[in-house]
């Protein structure tokens, strides 16, 4: 993948280093099941973080702000700075053709813990995007994880797991988010093959391919293997793959992300059409 040279954002905040009082992510759960959770892309960690959710305890607020490194003297932070920057110049172009703007999420890149608008998360939780403060929080140690745990490497691959997270704030944007919510409210099912969750986060799938599609068509940047390396990463994240590893059995009720087959097809679906009417699955009586 042929970055480089393409330029950053400037909605990156840099708060590695910076210390978060407040109980971290996960509880008793395990640091490999949250991974697999979150990992899982897009949860909102507010019902994973007990006792995290008040920036106004003590020790709740960060103690430092970090400036971030100069073009050059942090490879991957200039990565993840570059990839932010081609998701909001697509969905920047992609909301003016639909007569709307685009508001640009804020990216915080931390390490071990942070402190979100949905509670103090910790590095296990994976990336996430908080629908309250409108902001994409990564470890960017993640990628190793993602390369060396689930066996999907590449920075395509990687860029893959922002796009999606970005595919939530779209979501947030277009009014899904709040819609969602207000039916799982009513009682529609939220986990489960066909659950309102798997829909959601099938869509952020599918909207990451059609930021991968309409990057490409801009800026000519992939190297063969790239977008294979993406649905590669999409198809080790499934629920049923993720399942089978942790606990030896698929237990589909309790889905939330979509099978690894679905994800596939949903990103490829975004990818091959470069169009949003396309990845409605709330809509679709298959998935």
């Amino acid at each position: 993948m042929r970055w480089r040279g393409q330029g950053g954002s400037s909605n990156i905040e840099d708060k590695r280093g910076i210390g978060v009082g407040g109980m971290a992510a996960g509880g008793g759960i395990g640091a490999v099941v949250i991974a697999i959770i979150s990992m899982l892309l897009g949860v909102d960690p507010s019902g994973m973080v007990p006792g995290g959710g008040d920036p106004g305890a003590p020790g709740g607020a960060p103690t430092q702000t970090n400036a971030p490194p100069q073009p050059g003297q942090d490879t991957l932070y200039d990565f993840v700075s570059t990839i932010v920057r081609s998701t909001e110049q697509v969905w920047g172009a992609e909301f003016q053709k639909q007569g709307g703007q685009y508001q640009e999420p804020k990216l915080d890149v931390f390490t071990n813990r942070v402190q979100s608008g949905c509670g103090v998360a910790g590095s296990e939780v994976g990336p996430f995007y908080c629908p309250r403060d409108h902001k994409v929080y990564l470890d960017m140690s993640f990628f190793q994880e993602l390369s060396q745990r689930f066996g999907a490497s590449g920075q395509f691959a990687d860029a893959y797991v922002i796009a999606h997270e970005v595919g939530h704030h779209v979501q947030s944007l277009t009014g899904v988010t709040d819609k969602v919510e207000e039916a799982v409210s009513r009682g529609a099912e939220r986990e489960g093959p066909t659950g309102l969750s798997v829909r959601t986060e099938l869509q952020a799938d599918c909207y990451a391919g059609i930021w991968g599609s309409k990057s490409e068509q801009e800026k000519h940047w992939l190297d063969p293997g790239d977008v294979e390396s993406a649905m590669n990463a999409a198809g080790a994240i499934g629920d049923d793959r993720l399942q089978k590893q942790a606990r030896g059995e698929v237990a589909p009720e309790s889905f939330t992300h979509g099978t690894s087959e679905q994800r596939v097809r949903w990103f490829k679906r975004g990818y091959d059409s470069g169009d949003m009417r396309q990845c409605d699955t709330f809509s679709a009586a298959s998935l």
